[in-house]
């Protein structure tokens, strides 16, 4: 079909700078919307990729969700507004998890260390599994994530102690 060949081609992706909600004032000449082609004569209107929207009308491409209601952000690509979920499960990239080398779908948030990409539930120090907050110190070594304690046991195992700073 028409719809599934744009998939398949590779155009630049845009990410936009959101989604606007305005408030129609009484007095103004009511905008046409670019989704329906009919006058937006409702209280609030969408203003997007500088075009204004009936809040039914912004309408990701895949799952009809309206972007009104996900986010401000919406993605196009091959002539689609999508939301941010269909637009990475279509065009994202998949890989596997550093740790638990299992799948990791492209919508999925993931942490990162250097080209290493983890589950959230696998970003953990690899030898105590204790599991790291926003702002803990971890340390990657041969490959392995370390928490703070079993990287310093390691370096004194290997006969030289840590700098302190």
């Amino acid at each position: 079909s028409q719809k599934r060949k744009c998939f398949l081609n590779l155009f630049p992706l845009f990410l936009l700078p959101g989604i606007q909600m305005l408030s129609v004032q009484p007095d103004t000449k009511p905008k046409g919307c670019a989704g329906c082609n009919r006058k937006i004569k409702d209280r609030y209107l969408l203003k997007a990729l500088d075009k204004y929207w009936h809040e039914d009308c912004l309408k990701c491409a895949c799952c009809d969700c309206r972007l009104g209601e996900v986010g401000s952000t919406l993605y196009t690509k091959a002539n689609l507004i999508l939301c941010r979920r269909d637009y990475l499960r279509l065009f994202g990239v998949t890989g596997n998890c550093a740790a638990c080398s299992k799948l990791i779908p492209a919508f999925e948030m993931v942490m990162r260390a250097k080209e290493n990409v983890y589950h959230l539930d696998c970003f953990a120090c690899q030898l105590c599994n204790q599991r790291f907050c926003v702002g803990d110190k971890f340390f990657l070594k041969n490959n392995m994530i370390l928490c703070q304690t079993d990287y310093e046991e390691g370096l004194m195992k290997e006969g030289y102690a840590p700098q302190v700073r």
